[in-house]
């Protein structure tokens, strides 16, 4: 019974947080910046550093989750922040979102510019 419950509350903050980040992909991302990385590296490395509870505290969450177009995307709980890290001929993309311009969400993008 424990497993289900489980099962069901990830499968409704998967679907939450699928439809904010789809209205954020609507407009321009907060920061998009480039790596010479392999794709998978980069955002393994942003899921690690988001998950610092000495920097993060109880917010520290990051979860990988592959895009339907290619990538992967690195996201916290309710997709508060998230960032879409792609591959193109100019090599490892990354488009940070953040649903608000605060001290959070520039910590989570300093932890993301070390990853590259």
């Amino acid at each position: 019974m424990r497993i289900l419950m489980v099962a069901l509350a990830a499968t409704m903050l998967a679907g939450c947080a699928g439809s904010v980040m789809s209205d954020a992909r609507g407009k321009p991302p907060y920061k998009t910046l480039n790596s010479d990385k392999p794709e998978k590296v980069v955002a393994q490395c942003v899921q690690f550093s988001w998950q610092d509870e000495t920097v993060f505290g109880v917010d520290a969450s990051g979860y990988l989750e592959p895009r339907e177009n290619g990538g992967t995307t690195v996201y916290t709980r309710s997709a508060e922040s998230f960032v879409d890290v792609t591959t193109d001929a100019s090599g490892t993309v990354l488009s940070y979102y953040a649903q608000q311009d605060d001290f959070v969400a520039k910590r989570r993008l300093a932890a993301v510019a070390t990853c590259l």
